[in-house]
């Protein structure tokens, strides 16, 4: 047991870095998602064919090898473009790869959720909505968005639980920089010293499964509020109905 709690100690600074990497594309993957699936949903011919050759490529490929790639493409631009910028430093970081990487990623796989979903918003509440004269951005507004985000939300949960699990990979295609560690670089340090790859791969996944669980609690409650104009579930019944 004092194994397990040592484990439990030295890891609890890596965590944080896979939490980083998470908080820091959720927001921005979730923003270009919103495009993307507009753009796949647009009738104009070009928009449409990027958006959706955009999520193809990023959908149809490993994040893995896109690390390698857009770490590789960073790295010779370096002398022509990033050194004489100055900035050479912070574009090749893995603090700012990482989340670079993961945006493009999850912005794929969440505008196809969101493309799903604004599929199935109802045409008669559009057309209701024109018919009471709202422009297209008001019906997008007051219509469209609220139906899509309701509809969408179980499965970006997912995506988003999804991605925090993907952080575990950061480091394994990108430079450590420093004392830069994330969970599964702590748990591979540790397993190079006794070869108890049980023990501390099990306490890596342990922290995985509790930032998740707080990730479903809290989306959950999103969830809760979104759908608050709906009756009431009913609760739990710990009998069948026919026993009274």
């Amino acid at each position: 047991m004092d194994a397990f709690f040592n484990d439990l100690a030295i890891m609890a600074p890596a965590v944080v870095f896979n939490i980083y990497f998470a908080i820091a594309s959720i927001p921005l993957g979730f923003v270009f998602a919103i495009f993307l699936a507009l753009g796949k949903a647009s009738s104009n011919p070009l928009i449409n064919r990027l958006s959706r050759g955009y999520i193809y490529a990023f959908r149809g490929s490993p994040l893995f090898i896109q690390f390698f790639m857009f770490y590789s493409l960073a790295l010779s631009l370096n002398l022509t473009v990033w050194r004489p910028l100055g900035i050479s430093g912070f574009v090749l970081h893995p603090l700012f790869m990482g989340p670079l990487v993961l945006v493009l990623n999850t912005a794929a796989y969440t505008a196809e959720i969101f493309y799903g979903a604004l599929r199935a918003v109802p045409r008669g509440a559009v057309e209701a909505a024109k018919a009471y004269g709202m422009s297209r951005s008001q019906q997008f507004r007051r219509v469209v968005w609220p139906n899509l985000i309701r509809l969408a939300w179980p499965a970006y949960t997912n995506e988003v639980v999804f991605l925090f699990h993907a952080t575990a990979i950061v480091y394994f295609a990108l430079p450590v920089v420093g004392a830069q560690a994330d969970l599964m670089t702590t748990a591979k340090t540790l397993f190079e010293r006794d070869f108890n790859a049980f023990l501390h791969f099990s306490v890596a996944a342990l922290y995985f499964l509790m930032v998740s669980l707080v990730i479903f609690f809290l989306f959950g409650l999103v969830y809760q509020r979104l759908m608050r104009h709906l009756p009431a579930q009913p609760g739990l019944r710990f009998a069948p109905k026919w026993f009274r």
